[in-house]
């Protein structure tokens, strides 16, 4: 178990992004739109990339009956489940656009329906999905195929069609098992619920079962949250991801719903972290990096000590990073050098389907300094180490001349133990692991104090 002293955490707790990509979506520009994305679509089917690499596929559902408090997803609460049926419709014409860009079945290797909720959608909807998908391209054996499930929408039968249908993977969202807790974020969901889902997910043969928490909600105490560990821990899911509540109310409509005086002060939160990173260690679940743990013998610790590990938008992966298309509300896509991103209200999602325009409304063309940075940023959170030849040798730069600030900055976190410098490389010591938000922010050109606090929750 590593020791992260509270001195240490109070210091390093200032906001950051989570970097599930960089430059980060907060700096994507309008001026980037749907022809500039259908122009790296065109680009990657005669390019290198379209014969290397599989693609990954990331499908947002938006929908959700009721409202999480605590939730900052882009998601519509409605319960005229009709609205599910329009919006396929809509996501129908966007799968032809995109696929049309690219001229084949191309192969995919991931996919992941997120939300929102995506089991707002009937069987029969998700069937059509599924088959709609299979379609346009062509799903390899042995991929990774998640679905996010809210307890509360599935039993036996339904996670048996699911199975079914394709998927591989479930991800629970929990948050925290304690009555009052669950009330305070509009969540209730009896814990024996979820147990029984457990099970019964692994007897319609999940090869992976995903649990959500987090930690530092309103009216959670150290004690009940370790109470709700112990719950968990019973359970033995494959992966548990333990996130921090990032309070932003100015930002989240939802989160006036919370009374800022039930959020648990700052030192318990600190408990909360530091006991959970001691409950998760001796139950014998790995840190694969950032809030994600995983169980020894599960796909993802195996590849975190082969030096396998990747990174994207759907979280750390076993499949090598590729091309991501990211499709519906909101979605964000990677090709190459590029990021698009989708229209964020149903309104105007619609309106440009409607004149057959693929709806990306804002995104990114990546310069060589970005993608220099790209890749330091998800060597360090994926490998925990960094070779400067490496990054020399991909972008024909000099790493101590060019990054000559940022390596005055790791000396500090080097001199409060995150890090390792050397003539050769970086490497994130034990506790850098658990902070490496702080670590590659070093390397975020975009990142400013000020701004940052308007934009993001605490690393802690």
């Amino acid at each position: 178990m590593t020791f992260l002293p509270p001195a240490l955490l109070h210091r390093l707790d200032v906001p950051g992004p989570r970097y599930a990509c960089y430059p980060t979506a907060d700096r994507f520009v309008e001026a980037f739109g749907a022809d500039d994305y259908a122009l790296a679509l065109s680009q990657r089917r005669g390019g290198p990339a379209a014969r290397a690499l599989p693609l990954s596929l990331y499908v947002h559902i938006p929908f959700c009956e009721s409202s999480c408090h605590y939730c900052g997803c882009t998601k519509l609460v409605t319960r005229h489940h009709e609205r599910g049926t329009a919006y396929l419709h809509d996501l129908a014409r966007e799968i032809g656009l995109q696929a049309a860009q690219l001229q084949r079945r191309e192969p995919v290797a991931q996919l992941h329906l997120g939300g929102g909720t995506p089991t707002f959608l009937s069987d029969t909807e998700l069937g059509a999905l599924m088959a709609l998908l299979r379609h346009h391209f062509t799903l390899l054996p042995g991929g990774d195929y998640s679905i996010g499930v809210d307890p509360r929408t599935v039993d036996r039968r339904r996670l048996a069609f699911l199975a079914g249908a394709g998927f591989n993977r479930l991800g629970f969202g929990v948050q925290d098992a304690d009555p009052r807790v669950q009330q305070a974020i509009h969540r209730p969901q009896p814990q024996a619920q979820v147990a029984a889902l457990v099970e019964q997910a692994r007897a319609a043969g999940f090869a992976v079962v995903d649990v959500d928490l987090l930690y530092g909600l309103p009216l959670q105490s150290p004690a009940s949250f370790e109470r709700t560990l112990a719950q968990l821990l019973a359970l033995r899911p494959d992966r548990i991801s333990l996130h921090a509540y990032g309070h932003r109310p100015e930002r989240v409509k939802s989160q006036r719903r919370i009374a800022a005086a039930e959020l648990p002060p700052v030192e318990a939160r600190l408990e909360m972290l530091t006991h959970a990173l001691a409950a998760l260690a001796g139950a014998g679940y790995e840190h694969i990096g950032l809030d994600q743990f995983a169980l020894a013998g599960d796909p993802l610790a195996l590849a975190r000590r082969q030096g396998r590990l990747h990174r994207n938008f759907q979280g750390y992966s076993t499949q090598p990073e590729g091309d991501l298309i990211g499709l519906g509300l909101s979605a964000i896509g990677r090709i190459g050098a590029v990021y698009g991103q989708n229209a964020r209200s149903l309104e105007e999602y619609h309106d440009h389907l409607e004149r057959g325009r693929l709806p990306v409304t804002r995104g990114l063309a990546l310069g060589r300094d970005d993608l220099a940075r790209r890749g330091v940023i998800m060597a360090l959170m994926c490998h925990g180490q960094l070779l400067f030849e490496s990054i020399e040798l991909a972008w024909l730069l000099d790493f101590r001349s060019h990054f000559a600030a940022e390596l005055r900055q790791l000396e500090l976190l080097a001199a409060e133990g995150l890090v390792r410098l050397d003539d050769a490389g970086i490497e994130v010591t034990a506790i850098g692991r658990h902070l490496i938000r702080s670590v590659v922010r070093v390397f975020d050109r975009y990142l400013q104090a000020d701004l940052a606090r308007e934009r993001f929750s605490g690393i802690i």
